[in-house]
C-alpha cells in the first residue's frame, strides 16, 4: 500500500495561504523538487490543481516562462510530469495528465492508496482537512516559516478529532524554514 502525503507550508501562526510564508528559493526548490520525485500521484482539490496548473503546467511551446527561473525548472518539470488526481464537484473534465475522482471520497481515495508505488502526496487546505478526518493522511510534511501572517486560511483548521502525531524527521534551511514530518501515532477517526 503506497502511504497518502499532505505537505504544506505553514507559517507559525498556522496560516496555509500559498503566498504568506517566504518566497521560495534554491533550497527550498530542491527540497520541494525531490518531494515529488517520490511521489507517484498527486491528489488535489479544485482549487490546488487550478492554481499549480496555472503556475507549473509546461506551455504548449514547451519553453518555460520567463519569470521562471532555472532553479525552479526540476521542480516544474517534476510536477508537470506527475500523474494528478482531482477531486471535485464541479469540474466536468481535467487535463494536464490528471484524472477527476468522483464519488465516495474515503472509498476512492483507499483504491487510489492500494495501488502500487512510492507515495501519493495532497497539497491544499480543504481536501487534505477531509483527508485527515477520514484518517487517510499517512504522513503530515509542514514547512514551518518563520513568519507571522496575521491572517488567511489556518492549518486543518475544524478538524474533528485531535491526531496525535510523532516526529519521524526535521530538516533546516537556511532562510529559516524547518522540514518537520510526522506520522500519525494512532488511527485518526
Amino acid at each position: 500500500m503506497r502511504p497518502l502525503r499532505y505537505s504544506i507550508n505553514v507559517t507559525l501562526d498556522g496560516c496555509c495561504d500559498h503566498e504568506a510564508g517566504l518566497p521560495p528559493d534554491e533550497e527550498s526548490m530542491r527540497y520541494w523538487t525531490a518531494e515529488m520525485k517520490r511521489a507517484d500521484a498527486l491528489l488535489f482539490g479544485r482549487v490546488t490543481y487550478e492554481m499549480m496548473e496555472s503556475a507549473w503546467r509546461q506551455p504548449a511551446t514547451g519553453t518555460w516562462p520567463d519569470w521562471m527561473g532555472q532553479w525552479e525548472i526540476p521542480f516544474a518539470e517534476a510536477i508537470d510530469a506527475t500523474k494528478k488526481y482531482v477531486v471535485s464537484g464541479t469540474l466536468s473534465g481535467v487535463d494536464w495528465n490528471a484524472e477527476l475522482v468522483r464519488g465516495d471520497l474515503k472509498q476512492a481515495v483507499q483504491r487510489l492508496k492500494q495501488e502500487p508505488g512510492e507515495g501519493l502526496f495532497v497539497g491544499g487546505v480543504t481536501l487534505p482537512l477531509a483527508l485527515a478526518d477520514l484518517g487517510l493522511v499517512d504522513e503530515y510534511v509542514f514547512l514551518v516559516q518563520p513568519v507571522l501572517a496575521g491572517y488567511g486560511p489556518t492549518l486543518l483548521a475544524g478538524l474533528r478529532e485531535r491526531i496525535q502525531l510523532a516526529l519521524v524527521d526535521r530538516h533546516e534551511f537556511r532562510s529559516g524554514v524547518v522540514a518537520l514530518r510526522y506520522r500519525p501515532t494512532r488511527e485518526a477517526a
